[in-house]
């Protein structure tokens, strides 16, 4: 009996306005596949023209899915998004497809690979509380909690990262364990043993930046201000991962009078950056052995 043909994936990672979408739009059309988001932000409905997500124009008519698929009323974790990869893979219609897997959210493409730690649900509540404890702390502090709280986990975690630091605090205050015990038990990725194609968009570092400010002055133009309005409206609790999203802070103390439209985009252009850079530092961590790609440049190395 002939060997069943391995899975195929592509695997497109960046920092943020690098290129990925019209890249992964490219590689499904030429390889018969569909697209994958594999973006923290982009799986949230509303926030559309604010997260960058493909708009179905954009998508050519190309099959792409988990995309604006989620509440923003709701918290949507990395094990959540990797079991709705899974039930993903067990359609018929897509099974035999290649998957263009595309975002910036480094987590998840090692999920993909490495696996994931089951982690037992945590309270919003007690997520809230872990929020508050850290709430005004520097990052020297934040270090001292953790270490203080939960030794090994802080020898994992960059201390300057706050989300993580409260997944860390809120799984040991909910379940009386350490996140680093789950981790232990981590299951294989859904794409273990698959053919995978690794790529990791790597434009200049000026390019980015001039590319970031125009991106941001164009989603004003083109809804944001429309979408947070309506975010607000939902009077959501203000920890909500999807009210994190760069640009909804910035536009609603513009809304509010608290700063001007130009101090909005320059507070948000600047947080974008500084993002573009923390996505950097964590792919060159995790993902040196990628294929590393300039596309204006024409470059890869």
């Amino acid at each position: 009996m002939g060997q069943e043909p391995r899975k195929r994936a592509v695997l497109i990672a960046g920092p943020t306005a690098s290129g990925k979408s019209v890249l992964a739009l490219e590689k499904a059309r030429a390889l018969g596949g569909v697209v994958v988001n594999a973006d923290a932000m982009q799986v949230y409905d509303v926030l559309q023209v604010l997260t960058a997500r493909p708009s179905a124009s954009e998508m050519e008519g190309v099959p792409h899915f988990l995309y604006g698929t989620v509440p923003p009323s709701e918290r949507f974790s990395t094990g959540d998004w990797l079991r709705a990869v899974q039930s993903l893979l067990e359609q018929p219609e897509i099974a035999d497809r290649p998957l263009i897997f595309v975002g910036g959210t480094g987590l998840y493409f090692d999920t993909l690979t490495s696996g994931f730690a089951e982690v037992p649900v945590v309270p919003a509540e007690v997520t809230r509380a872990a929020e508050a404890e850290i709430r005004g702390l520097d990052r020297v502090a934040r270090e001292r909690l953790l270490a203080a709280r939960d030794p090994e986990m802080a020898t994992r975690l960059q201390a300057h990262d706050p989300q993580r630091v409260v997944r860390a605090l809120a799984v040991l205050k909910a379940t009386g364990r350490s996140l680093a015990h789950y981790q232990a038990m981590s299951q294989p990725g859904p794409l273990e043993g698959a053919e995978l194609e690794r790529l990791v968009l790597n434009p200049d570092r000026d390019v980015l930046r001039e590319r970031i400010a125009r991106r941001f002055a164009a989603m004003l133009d083109a809804g944001a201000v429309e979408e947070v309005k309506a975010l607000r409206a939902l009077d959501l609790d203000p920890s909500l991962p999807v009210l994190k999203a760069i640009g909804v802070r910035e536009i609603i103390d513009w809304l509010e009078g608290g700063i001007s439209r130009e101090q909005a985009i320059e507070l948000a252009v600047t947080a974008t950056r500084q993002y573009a850079k923390r996505q950097r530092t964590w792919f060159r961590n995790r993902m040196s052995d990628w294929t590393w790609i300039d596309l204006e440049a024409g470059l890869d190395w």
